[in-house]
């Protein structure tokens, strides 16, 4: 269990998957959390709950007021919130590009920049991003998404490179296929989930889906005090699926 004692920590789309389990870990380690949502879900549990909606400038501004009159700084920001498109190029319209981008990159950025005030303040001072195994491997009709997450992909590097001569450290995850509320919804909508899930199980090396709690894990190891030297990464927890050849 990584120590997280007196860290004061901001995670974006924390009332399920990913978002919760970092919530929970960083608690277990003695984080004190702020979970950014659109509704609380268990959050208020474990953790402070902060409506916003990472999309509308007055609500983030509206985030920031109340976790500023709460603490004096931030250590750690995870920008987890995202969402997802299915589709090819053909499919995708003008409204889902802009939905989906508003999400997973500008409200990354929208949060990221909002918040770098109370981030400078800190000792520790560490930003994640949430990545996919999309944006360096070519996925079949996820056009939108994977150009989503490419663009994080790249923006972590850019913050990187622009906050390392302030201390501020800025890395990202690439999960694969992860075992979330939002990939069941999808398994939900196919003709065959059971074949459908079979499908994404087969289609990364280990044989499964990975579990929040391990992109979680991983989330926080580059989140940890200890690893100060760690910054501009692009940490894959995909069950192999971006690196390994197996032929069958």
């Amino acid at each position: 269990m990584a120590d997280f004692k007196d860290q004061i920590a901001i995670v974006t789309g924390a009332a399920s998957g990913i978002g919760f389990s970092c919530v929970k870990q960083l608690t277990e380690g003695g984080a004190k959390v702020f979970g950014f949502d659109l509704t609380p879900g268990e959050l208020n549990s474990i953790a402070t709950y902060v409506e916003c909606d990472i999309t509308n400038q007055v609500s983030v501004d509206a985030a920031f007021d109340t976790v500023a009159s709460q603490v004096d700084r931030v250590d750690i920001l995870i920008n987890n919130a995202g969402i997802g498109a299915i589709g090819t190029i053909e499919d995708a319209t003008d409204e889902d590009w802009q939905r989906v981008f508003n999400v997973c990159v500008f409200g990354t950025a929208r949060v990221s920049k909002k918040f770098l005030p109370l981030i400078r303040k800190s000792q520790n001072k560490a930003i994640v991003n949430t990545g996919s195994v999309a944006a360096p491997v070519g996925i079949p009709k996820r056009a939108v998404y994977s150009a989503a997450k490419g663009a994080i992909q790249t923006l972590t590097l850019a913050m990187a490179a622009d906050f390392v001569k302030e201390g501020i450290r800025v890395n990202s995850v690439n999960p694969g296929t992860a075992d979330t509320p939002w990939v069941q919804r999808l398994l939900a909508q196919a003709n065959d989930p059971q074949k459908e899930r079979a499908a994404l199980e087969a289609r990364q090396p280990i044989g499964r889906l990975v579990s929040p709690e391990e992109v979680a894990h991983a989330i926080l190891y580059l989140a940890d005090p200890k690893s100060a030297s760690t910054t501009g990464t692009l940490l894959s927890v995909d069950g192999g699926l971006g690196n390994l050849y197996l032929p069958k």
